[in-house]
């Protein structure tokens, strides 16, 4: 339950909003009860990681693309993934790089952080799932090491 107070005009308003169903609420301002039907019911947020990396901001891409592409399910080849959803700022390999565990792979902006996406193994490179300005979710195969 939560409450909220404001003044219209010069008049104050206690609202306190209760029990959401569906696109149902139930709301009481200043002792009133009211029964509000919403145009959508809410919808519920994924509370995104927090990762601790902070590096020097630069201006994201103007293009956007969500991305969210499953991992390889193949033995030897490993999916680097998203830990947090937001914007590709920068690619740091190519298709047939040869990386090394801990290397820098990726920088992904997400709330307005840059975070560095590194290399889970050694290997090479097999394929990058991801272009510069491409928005991710969570859990996106950003690049593929074999």
């Amino acid at each position: 339950m939560k409450e909220y107070k404001y003044k219209i005009n010069g008049n104050p308003y206690t609202v306190t909003i209760g029990d959401i169903n569906d696109n149902i609420a139930h709301v009481e301002v200043n002792g009133t009860s009211y029964t509000v039907e919403l145009e959508k019911a809410p919808v519920v947020a994924a509370k995104p990681v927090v990762v601790k990396q902070a590096v020097a901001p630069t201006k994201p891409a103007a293009q956007t693309t969500v991305v969210n592409k499953p991992a390889a399910a193949t033995g030897g080849k490993s999916g680097v993934k998203s830990p947090l959803p937001g914007v590709i700022l920068d690619i740091k390999v190519n298709v047939g790089d040869t990386v090394k565990k801990g290397q820098t792979i990726i920088i992904l902006e997400a709330m307005k952080m840059e975070n560095n996406i590194n290399a889970d193994k050694d290997g090479t490179v097999t394929a990058i799932s991801v272009n510069k300005g491409d928005s991710v979710l969570e859990g996106s195969v950003l690049v593929t090491i074999e």
